[in-house]
């Protein structure tokens, strides 16, 4: 992520083992670096529950990027994001990256519930958590991305392949 924020995709790709795009260094995408680079500092243990590469394919083509926000709350609440470049939209990258996100918080024992928020005009994410059980509870305002939708389904419900 450093790397990332200093603008050198070569230095990143050798760490990350994968071949990173521009994607991974626009302006919105260093914002995402940045703030989880402080959240990682803060508590180290949170690197685990941290945004990763979305790779496909033998050969290692990198689609985009996709993690949770930090650790399970108090009460065991994930809350999980994605994004895939331009270039790899409207392909089911996105549904992919959806459903490794709630088998792996299926598979850990301290989350219950998992999280999406998404802003009302997005109809691309709306459309990709429809059909796993996210049952909209609310809706916040969030500094970075304005209104969002709050979604919510329980941790344990198996997603469709």
């Amino acid at each position: 992520m450093s790397a990332l924020l200093d603008g050198d995709l070569s230095e990143a790709s050798r760490v990350a083992g994968v071949s990173l795009t521009k994607y991974f260094v626009t302006d919105r995408a260093r914002w995402l670096w940045r703030f989880r680079l402080g959240q990682m500092t803060a508590d180290p243990g949170q690197a685990r529950w941290m945004v990763r590469q979305a790779v496909v394919g033998e050969n290692g083509l990198v689609v985009g990027h996709a993690g949770f926000h930090g650790p399970p709350d108090e009460v065991g609440m994930v809350e999980i994001g994605y994004s895939v470049a331009p270039d790899f939209r409207r392909q089911g990258y996105a549904r992919s990256a959806l459903i490794e996100l709630l088998r792996r918080a299926a598979a850990e024992a301290a989350v219950t519930t998992v999280r999406a928020t998404i802003s009302p005009g997005n109809v691309a994410s709306l459309a990709t958590i429809s059909g796993f059980g996210f049952v909209e509870v609310g809706e916040q305002w969030d500094e970075e991305d304005g209104r969002e939708l709050v979604f919510e389904v329980p941790a344990r419900r198996v997603p469709p392949s």
